[in-house]
């Protein structure tokens, strides 16, 4: 349908109005506020915990399994009820007859007709996405922090090299697991119970769709 994200803002403007490129933001800023605060607070629990077990140390690897830990807790606790709700909004909001008035119209209808499950589908594709993710987000800025502070671990650094940082970050995370976005977003979509399972959607993206998808 669409040929590339210019032609999806193009198209999505041409029959919703630039409000249309909206359609979702109520459950993406609800979500936000959990989901960074579940992030951020279980990545730093388990590095206290590997630093105690250490001997007030983390390796690359400590890192790796932190930023791991990080998004598994958030997948659960927060990302997969939330992005569950946001992708159905948006696609019910982009079809010729919308059926939620609302955000929480559309929870409450969604837990109405398919109960609290409902709003956890795609749970095991959403732990493997945020779960890898955050592995990757975080090992990456922790190395370059360690690469640029050299040989003093107390180096302040600036403002703007952190950002860098971050988004370099950031960039190798997305690029690291966009597979796995592409199968979550499948799995909690208004047509996810034509699949059976993580595994089957990924079958069937890649048998009906190639993996340009």
């Amino acid at each position: 349908m669409y040929k590339g994200p210019i032609h999806c803002a193009k198209h999505t403007v041409q029959n919703h109005g630039v409000r249309g490129l909206y359609r979702g933001l109520s459950p993406l800023l609800y979500g936000s506020v959990p989901k960074s605060a579940v992030r951020f607070g279980a990545n730093e629990f388990l590095k206290t915990q590997w630093r105690t077990r250490h001997d007030g140390s983390l390796s690359k690897t400590g890192s790796l399994f932190c930023g791991l830990g990080a998004g598994v807790s958030e997948a659960i606790l927060a990302v997969t009820p939330m992005e569950t709700v946001k992708v159905k909004f948006i696609n019910d909001q982009t079809s010729a007859k919308p059926k939620y008035r609302g955000f929480l119209h559309g929870v409450k209808e969604i837990v109405k007709q398919q109960g609290i499950r409902g709003t956890y589908q795609g749970l095991t594709a959403t732990i493997m996405k945020q779960g890898s993710n955050q592995a990757i987000r975080f090992f990456v800025m922790d190395s370059l922090r360690e690469w640029y502070r050299g040989n003093d671990p107390n180096k302040n650094i600036n403002p703007l090299i952190t950002a860098a940082f971050g988004g370099f970050a950031g960039a190798c995370s997305v690029f690291g697991n966009t597979p796995l976005d592409v199968i979550k977003t499948r799995m909690q979509g208004l047509e996810a119970s034509k699949y059976k399972n993580t595994w089957h959607c990924a079958t069937q993206i890649m048998k009906n769709e190639g993996p340009r998808a």
